[in-house]
């Protein structure tokens, strides 16, 4: 009797397991954000900053690398530029020992660049890998937006940046260079990424919809494109918001529109059509319709200066409304 329900319990709890271990797979596989998911693994998949790639492939061949700065906007690779080129260096198994990332969302004031930073720059490291390649014989520590961190704990990290220059490359991101102090730009090689070009987030954009099977229209997809203003991390996070909304339609404009917050369009050629020949009263029915709308005040004129911009208009006369909105902003 107990050989027999031995026998069953092993039976019973096999099945079991295996069910349990399939369905967290699926669940950690849906659960990954896009942009995470979509992420550049290597170099060869960074999007449209050909001059850092270029100049990150020549160096990482030599199995060199200088402290870099990398600035410019949100969303166009800094951080998964310089994650992707550690991969290539140190490979999947020595990644995680050799790399230490630490985020504005981590403690990164004076003692901390003290102790841990230095601590980990102190390290010395062997120049080869598990698998037998050649592999740089320093390690990098990256900061993430290191314009967030304080003057005095700046002033603390040049010292370390040159005394385990033998032993430790920095790697410092940020979206404002102004705010790095002058003795670190001076010991980086600094590295501008620019917004993504329309076209190039309009590819990165379809191969996704390709791969997760989405149904879009052009429409859908160009209002993505003008909507993230060159931010694909915004691109993408707005795809998935447009895509989990409508999970049986297609990814349509007004979809995107809705989901980014945006003044619609026509509201927008409407108010300026109103400006143009309306009177006051008429003016006024349609700002307070607007507001009734929900939409925040900073948008609306943000998407009128846009749309002035690119009016047929001379520029004495872009000028002057340009100038009424800065008093009226």
């Amino acid at each position: 009797m107990q050989a027999f329900l031995k026998g069953t319990s092993t039976q019973g709890t096999r099945p079991l397991k295996e069910k349990g271990a399939g369905t967290s797979g699926e669940k950690k596989q849906k659960s990954v954000p896009w942009v995470e998911k979509y992420r550049p693994k290597c170099m060869e998949e960074v999007a449209f900053q050909e001059e850092v790639v270029a100049v990150l492939k020549k160096t990482i061949k030599g199995a060199d690398l200088p402290n870099l700065l990398f600035y410019g906007p949100p969303g166009t690779g800094k951080t998964s530029t310089i994650l992707a080129a550690a991969r290539e260096l140190y490979g999947p198994e020595l990644y995680r020992q050799r790399v230490l990332e630490l985020n504005a969302s981590d403690e990164r004031g004076i003692q901390v660049v003290r102790e841990k930073v230095k601590r980990f720059a102190q390290l010395t490291v062997a120049g080869h890998r598990t698998d037998g390649k050649p592999c740089p014989p320093f390690k990098i520590i990256i900061l993430d937006e290191a314009d967030s961190m304080t003057n005095a704990a700046q002033a603390a990290l040049r010292r370390t940046m040159e005394k385990e220059s033998r032993t430790t490359r920095f790697c410092l991101i940020c979206n404002y260079v102004s705010r790095i102090i002058e003795p670190l730009t001076s010991r980086c090689s600094k590295f501008r990424f620019k917004p993504l070009a329309n076209q190039v987030q309009e590819e990165r954009l379809l191969e996704i919809c390709y791969k997760e099977n989405l149904k879009y229209s052009k429409e859908g997809i160009a209002a993505l494109v003008k909507v993230s203003e060159g931010d694909l991390r915004k691109a993408i996070t707005f795809l998935q918001s447009a895509a989990r909304l409508n999970t049986d339609n297609e990814i349509t404009e007004s979809a995107v529109i809705e989901i980014a917050g945006v003044v619609p369009p026509k509201m927008i050629d409407n108010l300026l059509k109103i400006c143009y020949k309306g009177t006051f009263e008429k003016l006024e029915i349609a700002v307070r319709n607007m507001v009734d709308e929900g939409y925040a005040a900073t948008q609306i004129i943000n998407q009128l200066h846009e749309a002035i911009i690119e009016e047929e208009l001379n520029d004495k006369q872009k000028s002057a409304i340009t100038e009424k909105m800065a008093v009226g902003g």
